[in-house]
């Protein structure tokens, strides 16, 4: 029985396509989310009431197709000269209350689907390219973390807030490194205090960065590539993304804010999922050391991460750092979503 036809299969466009319906992903919204979503934009005025952060200078940082823009930093001194770290998430909750329709496709969907030519949206276009896209110059609600960090970058204070905030910068990974290296920034205006915020963040991720990996985190360049299409969604060819301090920058910032708040919870003895990655197993650990032997690789004790992390440092320059560095990924696990506390072994945090 044949249960609808997708074209003819010489189609390039038609790829993605025939691949959404082997996996079953989902398609449209059904009616009852579209209404809702239709709706949302009046709930961005109806909010209870939220630390008013509008006169704050904030900035988004993202790739530059990015459409939707979730995230975004401030950062400030506090009295003792303290630097305070703001970490603003759109607060999609305000939106999507639990039981409504949107929350039902929302759990059926569980995350966004991201194809080489299009993405399957988790929610409408309403709130992820909406009132949930932190644009600038528009009034936006956010979950907000506010990170305090000592002069050795040891975090010693955290407070969380509901939060009202409008950016006043949509950078992108180029644009900040520019800004970051001291080079002229292309195609935007940054004002000074704009440019100070982007070096001084940056300082600060390189020295949380630091204190990683002197705790034994895994410094894993792998290249991450991008896929050009032309008109006719036919291959064209392919793009290495890049991942320098610009990246590295929000990282860090991430990863101090989800740290903060995985503190918080278990501070509380609430339960929480945890993105976990577990050690290696030895037998695994024993095969890289073979494989990194036979490309002429010396990395010593291998079990113990420190020196794990040491050995990707150290091969930095080398013309087989690809190859060494996608063999250490191979022999690690994946990470994985878990009510149980085993920590993250490349992140080497618990």
């Amino acid at each position: 029985e044949v249960a609808g036809v997708i074209g003819p299969a010489d189609n390039p466009s038609l790829d993605t396509e025939a691949i959404i319906r082997m996996y079953g992903l989902p398609g449209d919204f059904p009616p009852a989310a579209l209404r809702e979503a239709q709706t949302v934009s009046a709930k961005l005025a109806h909010h209870d009431r939220r630390e008013d952060l509008r006169g704050k200078l904030i900035v988004t940082i993202d790739p530059a197709t990015a459409k939707d823009f979730d995230d975004a930093l401030s950062l400030e001194h506090d009295a003792e000269g303290r630097r305070v770290l703001g970490v603003h998430i759109a607060d999609v909750s305000h939106f999507v209350r639990t039981g409504s329709e949107l929350d039902a496709e929302a759990r059926k969907r569980g995350t966004s689907v991201y194809l080489v030519d299009k993405v399957i949206p988790m929610l409408p276009e309403q709130l992820s390219n909406g009132v949930c896209s932190l644009r600038p110059g528009e009034d936006r609600l956010c979950f907000s973390a506010f990170l305090t960090f000592e002069a050795d970058g040891r975090m010693s204070g955290r407070r969380f807030a509901k939060t009202l905030i409008r950016s006043r910068l949509r950078l992108t990974y180029e644009q900040a490194l520019e800004a970051i290296e001291n080079r002229p920034v292309t195609g935007a205006a940054v004002p000074p205090e704009a440019l100070r915020l982007i070096r001084d963040t940056h300082a600060l991720a390189q020295q949380l960065r630091r204190s990683r990996m002197r705790a034994g985190a895994l410094d894993l360049e792998v290249p991450e590539c991008e896929i050009l299409l032309d008109a006719d969604a036919r291959m064209t060819g392919v793009k290495l993304r890049p991942n320098d301090v610009s990246h590295q920058m929000i990282e860090e910032c991430m990863v101090a804010a989800n740290e903060a708040v995985a503190t918080e919870l278990k501070s509380r003895g609430i339960p929480i999922l945890s993105r976990l990655h577990e050690p290696p197993d030895p037998l695994k650990i024993d095969e890289l050391t073979a494989a990194l032997a036979q490309l002429g690789f010396q990395p010593g004790d291998l079990t113990d991460p420190r020196t794990l992390s040491r050995f990707l440092s150290s091969t930095i320059d080398h013309p087989l750092r690809n190859s060494a560095h996608s063999l250490v990924l191979r022999s690690m696990k994946r990470a994985v979503y878990s009510a149980e506390n085993a920590g993250h072994f490349g992140l080497a945090k618990r």
